[in-house]
């Protein structure tokens, strides 16, 4: 028989944390329990963060991530320190806007020249395709030899955006035109004007960041009813149905993962431990203005910290 299997839909992480051997002793049983639970579990994942030098896991919550931590101590009798949670926020723009940027630079022998133009324009965020890089150049005004370099500055630029250093995600990038130099021109020249000129564009395409919103259900005796909602709206969630059985009282809410930190010791010590929740990633969405400036202005002042 003929059969046709789908591929496994694996969600992106919503969560990371930073953390390290608490002693150097550690460090084979470390690396072996990772590449151990990276095989066994597609939704977790590692990397070394090129700036800080931390190893970073990422996991869909809270409580997935702690399990790890705890085999870590009971499988490989590694302890490990852990940093502080980090939210995977998004950055994406909501309307579409020109650029056009050169790039020159000249400093003994051969400079550097490369200018790019066109636009970017916004895509759905939560879509199957989330970037996109178009060249509609015509007539060689970027010779075909420097649209791959063209598209890598573009990779290389959504990796990291303009507004707090996350992911870009619903962008599709078009270069329409540009110019290029007989001798100065090179790979590197187009490069470097690719990542300038998206920069350009997105700080005026109306930038936006997007926090990962989780679907909770939480569970808990009738009595405690108000409570449970009142926590849940103080985090910022919003309820979408509550219904009773057997003296409990069922309720489903949409709340941004930013706001749940600490949430099960909360609902346990308010509902005299009988409380407990579920929550799983359901989707991106744009944060509150005020909270925008403020993750902003918080990586601002850590990159300055770095540079000094």
């Amino acid at each position: 028989l003929p059969y046709t299997m789908t591929s496994m839909h694996i969600p992106s992480p919503v969560i990371s944390l930073s953390l390290k051997p608490k002693d150097k002793g550690s460090d084979a049983g470390f690396s072996k329990a990772l590449q151990r639970f990276q095989k066994e579990d597609p939704t977790f994942r590692v990397h070394v963060d090129k700036d800080s030098g931390e190893t970073i896991m990422s996991g869909m919550g809270e409580l997935h991530l702690d399990v790890y931590v705890e085999r870590m101590k009971r499988e490989y009798k590694c302890e490990v320190e852990v940093g502080k949670p980090q939210v995977n926020f998004l950055e994406t723009i909501m309307q579409k806007a020109e650029f056009s940027y050169l790039h020159k630079k000249q400093s003994g022998g051969s400079g550097q020249y490369g200018k790019v133009e066109g636009w970017l324009e916004p895509m759905d965020p939560n879509g199957d395709e989330t970037l996109e890089f178009e060249n509609q150049t015509v007539g060689g005004s970027i010779p075909p030899n420097f649209i791959g370099a063209c598209q890598k500055g573009f990779e290389d630029v959504t990796e990291k955006g303009p507004l707090i250093g996350q992911p870009v995600t619903g962008v599709k990038m078009v270069i329409n035109d540009g110019a290029s130099h007989a001798v100065d021109s090179s790979e590197l020249a187009f490069r470097i004007a690719t990542v300038q000129a998206f920069k350009q564009g997105f700080l005026e395409a109306a930038p936006q960041i997007l926090e990962p919103i989780m679907s909770v259900e939480v569970s808990a005796p009738e009595e405690f009813q108000g409570t449970v909602i009142g926590q849940l709206n103080r985090r910022k969630g919003v309820i979408s149905n509550s219904e009773t059985q057997d003296g409990y009282v069922i309720i489903e809410a949409e709340a941004p993962l930013n706001e749940m930190f600490g949430y099960s010791t909360d609902l346990r010590s308010a509902t005299q431990g009988k409380g407990e929740f579920t929550m799983e990633y359901m989707k991106h969405n744009p944060v509150q203005a005020d909270v925008q400036r403020n993750l902003i202005s918080e990586y601002e002042k850590k990159k300055a910290a770095d540079s000094k």
